[in-house]
């Protein structure tokens, strides 16, 4: 049972309407109790850390997740500011992450960046994937993703990061670390590409 995280952040709709245009059986969990079954859990979030952060504690389902993904395995897709909590920290609060990706959340450095409107990274991106990975089986290697985004996922270990997108820098944009996966850019919103890979983890 595929399980979208609804603690009041991110798309909860578009991730369910994809799910049901595949034919995936899933569900929205609001509380612990809605996580009994639970076999693939998608973890949304848009806006600032901490308040995401916050939210997902007040949700009172953090340690029930934390239960599921670290002791038992059960794969996990952080998405947007969902992906940044996997990691230990940001510069964008003070709050510490869920910890579960060794890596922190850094902001773009705007000297890099020759754009007008500088940030956030708004818009669609092209996706570059390092190595296989069973994220982004049959994802058109010319793949563009619909991003939105100040601050980026800054990978602690190399090998965590499963692929790269330019924006003034080269930054990680997806990364796997055993049954934990994150993406920075938002697949609910970038069509066919967007549909695939979360038909991709549903599978997984």
């Amino acid at each position: 049972m595929i399980t979208i995280i609804d603690y009041g952040l991110g798309n909860i709709k578009a991730f369910a309407h994809v799910y049901k245009k595949l034919g995936f059986q899933h569900k929205v969990a609001s509380r612990v109790e809605d996580l009994q079954g639970a076999s693939k859990i998608i973890l949304p979030g848009v806006g600032a850390f901490d308040y995401a952060v916050e939210r997902l504690q007040q949700s009172g389902m953090r340690e029930a997740l934390e239960e599921l993904v670290v002791a038992r395995k059960v794969p996990v897709l952080g998405v947007c500011v969902g992906m940044q909590m996997l990691g230990l920290s940001s510069e964008e609060g003070k709050l510490p992450g869920l910890g579960w990706v060794n890596g922190v959340v850094r902001k773009f450095d705007t000297s890099m960046l020759s754009h007008k409107a500088c940030l956030p990274h708004m818009g669609w991106n092209n996706v570059r994937p390092l190595r296989e990975n069973g994220l982004f089986q049959g994802v058109d290697r010319e793949s563009r993703f619909y991003f939105l985004h100040s601050y980026y996922f800054h990978c602690q270990n190399d090998d965590d990061a499963i692929a790269h997108t330019e924006y003034g820098q080269q930054f990680s944009c997806a990364v796997n670390s055993a049954n934990i996966y994150g993406v920075q850019f938002h697949p609910e919103k970038s069509h066919q590409n967007g549909i695939q890979l979360l038909k991709n983890f549903g599978s997984l």
